[in-house]
């Protein structure tokens, strides 16, 4: 299972109603989608993860900044990761800003 959670270091608040969409790489298939909750939250993207390989988070940041009339350097953050597990539970968390964002696998 992928979860992640997104802070807006600007507001310093959990940054609410951000779509984000979970892909596989190879073959390239999108397993899931979901919009961050009030806590910058979405629990659970797409099924359980069924094979190790690659994957990736794609974070809709353009258009989450929009929604508060900001602009942002970054339209999409793209966090590219390799599953070597896939019964292992993943958490990865985004740290934004309109011009940095940074990450780290999560607990």
């Amino acid at each position: 299972m992928i979860s992640t959670h997104v802070l807006d270091l600007v507001t310093g608040r959990p940054a609410e109603g951000m779509t984000v969409v979970l892909e596989e790489l190879d073959p390239f298939t999108v397993l899931g989608s979901g919009s961050t909750d009030a806590d910058g939250r979405v629990g659970e993207l797409g099924p359980a993860l069924g094979r190790a390989g690659d994957h990736r988070l794609v974070f809709e940041t353009a258009a989450y900044f929009a929604k508060s009339g900001r602009t942002c350097m970054f339209p999409q953050v793209i966090v590219a990761f390799t599953v070597t597990d896939p019964g292992t539970r993943l958490h990865i968390p985004l740290l934004l800003g309109p011009f940095a964002y940074s990450t780290y696998r999560g607990s």
